[in-house]
């Protein structure tokens, strides 16, 4: 794992890449990619040789860390029996995956539809929940994401949503709870919880409960924040839907497969939706993969009525391969069980005693390797470090607080004003403890701009 220099074929990949590549979420002109020469367990490493620790793990999602050799095997093994077979037969890789994933999501989820990623993942959701209940609404939090295809973006409750949102996609937004910037004068935890779920159910009563298909949430949210939600929200939001028929979608997309110390973020607050998305870490994104897990109550509707929704590279056997592969490495390297004791007794404890030292700390928050720090101006007002959807110059701080992670051999997952804390699950005591007093250091840069 000993990073070679080699600058002139990184300019070389440079230069392909900004005559070639149109990247997502970008004003093409203005962004400046790295070219990454190869990566490995926590870490990648550029072509001059530099070494960074992943804290972001990719998008969230190698959850057991680059180039695992059981998993490349797996890929390789299966590529050399079958590299591609279509959806409707069945095939050992897709029909093991499937089980194995059945055997770990909660209640009776026991059907899997696989998709290519979470945004398509979501797409298909939505649709079996109109086709279940006939009826045409979904809601869905403010601070959310859920994709970036047409439906997807519309349920998502972030600035990425505005462009592509026609006002008639059948989505109404609604507040979640999040006690730091509460929507709802709420000063503890308890009132947090109680009105955001008088408000949720209000606004299913103002749209008419008739009308409302589903209820979309992400377990924890992920990019919007990492806002653990109060114990008993969730079960809250599962009665409200009981209550009106209305099927409740858990996006597990980031949230799953080990990231919060579970198998999934729902076990943390025992609760069971009607359909739960998945991707990324199910096979750590080694090769595109996401899914839909279906209650047998959903999946009795399309019994003996065609499900009208398929993917071409539904349930891809290098993907699900892939995927058993995974699985098998975090249930017999205790990657789960990791995630949750170095969350508990190392990165939650650090983090709280970076926010000591650090007046630009204004909130720390999280569990497993699924953390953020809310970065202020002023812990008094709460004041964001950056305003909301920041760019160019009012976004100075945080780019600054990024500039000095990255040369600190740290790269961040930076959002709003938020730097969030996500490394591979399997990331040991002694690299997290790296990559914290490297996040301490740039800290210091952030801490310039406070009041």
């Amino acid at each position: 794992m000993t990073p070679q220099p080699n600058p002139e074929a990184g300019a070389a990949v440079k230069a392909a890449d900004r005559d070639h590549v149109f990247h997502s979420w970008s004003a093409q002109e203005l962004i400046d990619p790295l070219a990454v020469a190869g990566a490995e367990g926590s870490y990648f490493w550029d072509y001059d040789g530099r070494r960074y620790l992943d804290f972001s793990s990719g998008l969230v999602y190698t959850n057991v860390g680059y180039q695992h050799p059981k998993i490349v095997a797996a890929i390789q093994e299966q590529a050399a029996r079958m590299t591609t077979f279509a959806p409707a037969f069945a095939v050992e890789a897709r029909s093991e995956a499937a089980r194995l994933i059945a055997e770990r999501t909660p209640g009776d989820l026991d059907k899997i539809f696989f998709t290519n990623g979470g945004a398509d993942a979501v797409e298909h959701a939505i649709r079996m929940a109109r086709l279940h209940t006939g009826r045409p609404k979904v809601l869905s939090a403010y601070r959310s994401y859920h994709g970036g295809t047409q439906q997807a973006v519309n349920l998502t409750g972030d600035p990425r949503r505005w462009a592509s949102d026609s006002g008639t996609a059948g989505v109404v937004h609604f507040w979640a709870p999040y006690l730091y910037r509460s929507r709802f004068y709420a000063e503890t935890e308890e009132q947090e919880c109680a009105r955001a779920l008088e408000h949720l159910e209000t606004t299913i009563a103002f749209e008419g409960p008739s009308t409302v298909a589903a209820i979309i949430l992400e377990t924890i949210p992920g990019t919007a924040g990492i806002m653990v939600p109060p114990p008993d929200y969730l079960a809250g939001v599962r009665e409200l839907c009981d209550k009106y028929g209305i099927v409740f979608v858990l996006d597990e997309v980031m949230a799953g497969f080990g990231r919060t110390g579970e198998w999934f973020a729902a076990d943390l607050f025992d609760v069971t939706p009607d359909l739960l998305t998945f991707a990324k870490g199910v096979n750590s994104g080694y090769v595109p993969l996401g899914g839909v897990a279906i209650s047998g109550a959903i999946a009795e509707t399309f019994g003996k009525r065609p499900y009208p929704g398929g993917l071409t590279y539904s349930g891809h056997p290098l993907a699900c391969a892939a995927a058993v592969a995974t699985i098998g490495v975090m249930a017999e390297e205790g990657v789960v069980e990791n995630a949750a004791r170095l969350g508990e007794s190392v990165v939650g404890p650090e983090l709280r005693a970076l926010a000591e030292r650090h007046p630009s700390v204004g909130e720390v928050r999280g569990v497993g390797m699924f953390w953020a720090l809310e970065l202020v101006r002023d812990r008094q007002t709460r004041e964001p470090l950056v305003p909301y959807n920041a760019a160019g110059e009012a976004n100075a701080p945080m780019a600054a607080f990024a500039a000095a992670a990255k040369k600190g051999g740290l790269w961040p997952f930076v959002n709003m004003n938020r730097t969030h804390v996500v490394p591979p699950c399997n990331i040991s005591e002694a690299e997290l403890k790296e990559g914290l007093a490297a996040l301490d250091a740039a800290l210091s840069v952030a801490d310039e701009y406070t009041a």
